[in-house]
């Protein structure tokens, strides 16, 4: 299966409830011969509405940040654990990862990366298992934050979620030098 087709696949997807409330599924998104994916969690209202990938006010604080870094979206491809909108911003649930992460499963395959960014909690959760890291109980996983995880040739950064700005703005300069870590990481 190629991109083409995955894509296809993706906004055609009726494989769990999401389909009747969304807008739109939405794919992957950059460089499909980037050395670095980033996996957020889900689309927001936003995104849902526009079809488009951070386009939502966490969209605002991630470009922010990755401008900060000095990376641009034309380095990275950017996608996210569960493709379509989980009303009212609620969690995923464990039958929705587990319908979406075939399609994640394949934008690794096509994509292969070097490095492999989670954002935030359920995003590094699923990767964490992927590749049989210990996963520390979930009031713990804050301090995977900014830590580089070597799995093979490949390095696995978890990173907060760009949302956290909104609730808490006085994480904005550990989130910026973790995402700062990043550029360091691509080059």
């Amino acid at each position: 299966m190629n991109f083409t087709q995955l894509n296809k696949t993706i906004k055609e997807c009726k494989n769990c409830k999401l389909h009747e409330t969304r807008a739109h599924a939405l794919c992957g998104e950059g460089n499909r011969h980037a050395k670095m994916m980033l996996i957020a969690q889900a689309p927001g209202r936003e995104e849902d509405q526009s079809g488009k990938m951070f386009t939502g006010p966490s969209g605002k604080i991630f470009h922010e940040l990755l401008k900060k870094a000095n990376i641009s979206k034309d380095e990275i491809y950017m996608t996210n654990l569960i493709k379509c909108y989980l009303p009212k911003c609620r969690r995923p649930s464990k039958n929705e990862i587990e319908q979406c992460t075939k399609y994640l499963e394949k934008e690794i395959e096509l994509i292969n990366p070097i490095v492999l960014v989670s954002l935030g909690f359920h995003a590094t959760r699923y990767v964490f298992k992927k590749y049989n890291l210990i996963r520390p109980p979930k009031k713990e996983y804050s301090h995977l934050f900014g830590t580089v995880f070597q799995v093979g040739s490949v390095s696995i950064f978890p990173l907060r979620h760009p949302t956290a700005l909104l609730f808490n703005s006085e994480k904005r300069d550990t989130m910026q030098h973790n995402y700062n870590k990043l550029r360091e990481l691509l080059d």
